[in-house]
């Protein structure tokens, strides 16, 4: 008979799940090109933040594995929202950068962003999310 732990980490995992997958389903429904997935769309915004920025900073800032900023890179590249440009104080590595196509996208995709997640809390009151927060941050022990 499972423990009131494990309940607690099965129903946290299955809510990850069930929120990752609405927030996607919901995220593609609004009016974005359909290559615009929730972690492209992170992905430029981190870039907004910092560029130009090293691809391995990128990683680094964004706690995914080098290979898959690779990927997405790769992506909004052939897209034409990102360029890769070489670093001036290090050849062995490569800066990317967002073109000027991608700055109303990011934008168009924050607000659209910030649509589905209202849309996916509403039926938590401020209080309650304040207090989710707060136990999430409490589960991984710092605030990311």
């Amino acid at each position: 008979m499972p423990n009131s732990d494990t309940n607690a980490l099965d129903a946290l995992i299955r809510t990850a799940h069930y929120v990752k997958h609405e927030f996607e389903t919901r995220l593609s429904a609004m009016d974005l090109p359909a290559f615009l997935t929730g972690p492209r769309l992170r992905l430029l915004i981190s870039v907004s933040e910092s560029e130009p920025i090293r691809m391995s900073d990128l990683a680094a800032a964004m706690d995914i594995k080098a290979i898959t900023v690779t990927q997405f890179v790769d992506a909004l590249e052939k897209e034409h929202l990102i360029v890769r440009i070489p670093d001036p104080n290090d050849r062995r590595a490569t800066l990317v950068k967002l073109t000027d196509a991608a700055r109303p996208l990011i934008e168009q995709g924050r607000a659209a962003a910030a649509k589905v997640k209202e849309e996916l809390l509403q039926s938590l009151p401020l209080e309650s999310r304040n207090q989710l927060v707060a136990l999430l941050t409490q589960l991984v022990g710092k605030e990311r």
